[in-house]
């Protein structure tokens, strides 16, 4: 397969790359690095990911930035930040690239354990990974020419205890090779309409 891997250069993408590059073709996209440059704010800026790129089978999100903070400080442009990048960019991915993708290629965006189970600080990253999960069941039952869309919905990564561990007190963390066997199953498998819980 051809996979299009936006945000290749983080700790999931990393792991996804390692995972999936021995089988099949991988291009990387982002903001900063990768050899395409795209926006996943800016929906012009997807589409010309997608016509600089060419046909694809998959395509994957591991990218999206959030804002934390107290809620009692929270304002609704700190609360646009997950919004306008995280939530809206991967669904602009979806929306924009349901036109071009193979026929029975397959979108998975990547959501998060704040959806269901949050943290002090964490309302943004609640909301934003609550609307991917929606966005995603929702968006399975109209995608036409058997195209497949799920989300991998990570606890706290291993690898970032380092920074967010405070966090989380009292969650188990998962290695990004872990959560990166659900990316395979996502685009290798059939299944639609799916929120992989990697804990």
């Amino acid at each position: 397969m051809r996979i299009l891997l936006i945000g290749a250069h983080g700790t999931i993408g990393q792991a996804i790359q390692t995972e999936l590059s021995p089988r099949h073709e991988i291009i990387t996209a982002g903001r900063n690095s990768g050899e395409v440059r795209v926006d996943l704010k800016d929906f012009a800026s997807v589409q010309a990911m997608y016509a600089q790129v060419g046909a694809v089978d998959a395509v994957i999100a591991a990218a999206g930035n959030l804002h934390f903070g107290p809620l009692a400080d929270m304002t609704p442009e700190l609360m646009g930040i997950g919004i306008a990048d995280k939530l809206m960019g991967q669904v602009n991915l979806v929306l924009a690239g349901q036109h071009v993708l193979n026929d029975g290629g397959s979108f998975t965006l990547t959501s998060g354990v704040l959806s269901h189970d949050p943290i002090v600080y964490g309302s943004s990253g609640s909301m934003v990974n609550a609307g991917i999960d929606g966005f995603v069941i929702g968006a399975a039952i109209e995608l036409a020419r058997g195209l497949r869309i799920n989300a991998i919905s990570p606890t706290v990564l291993t690898e970032s205890l380092s920074g967010y561990g405070p966090y989380f007190r009292g969650f188990a963390s998962v290695d990004a090779a872990k959560v990166a066997l659900a990316f395979s199953k996502s685009v290798e498998g059939q299944q639609t309409g799916k929120i992989y819980h990697v804990q």
